[in-house]
């Protein structure tokens, strides 16, 4: 039986099919939206140290709120629209990894919350998590075992 299209053919359709995608929209929208997260993050940073906290809590708190300000604007379905337009400027932020754990959570939530929300919340984030902890654990080994 004769193939439908040759390889080149194929590739042709292919092409004229895939949308081109703007780089260099792309490319400033990530900028400018990282970096207005980071903005915001940094502002709160200024926040708590005006209020009189130590540089260790404000690191903490700043975290903290900007992981909540994440998954609660993915739970209300904002942070997805928000990363359909500036793709890797909101996925790279601290604000796209509480997006990564909320937004399986939340597709499973119908299943009940252990086996919905608690067995898929960390079905993106897992891994990322697991090699962190690895790698942190393997370097403090590493530095106990040559260090001078």
């Amino acid at each position: 039986m004769k193939p439908l299209f040759t390889k080149n053919e194929y590739q042709d359709y292919v092409n004229k099919k895939s949308p081109n995608s703007p780089i260099a929209k792309n490319l400033v929208w990530a900028f400018v939206v990282g970096g207005l997260i980071c903005v915001v993050g940094q502002g709160f940073r200024n926040f708590f140290i005006s209020r009189g906290f130590s540089l260790d809590t404000v690191s903490n708190l700043t975290a903290i709120t900007m992981i909540f300000i994440g998954a609660f604007l993915t739970g209300i379905n904002l942070y997805d629209e928000l990363g359909k337009r500036a793709g890797a400027g909101s996925i790279v932020p601290i604000t796209g990894f509480a997006n990564s754990v909320v937004s399986p959570a939340m597709e499973f939530k119908s299943e009940g919350y252990v086996l919905g929300v608690g067995s898929r919340m960390f079905v993106i984030a897992g891994p990322v998590l697991v090699y962190g902890i690895a790698t942190s654990v393997i370097i403090g080994i590493l530095y106990f075992l040559f260090k001078s």
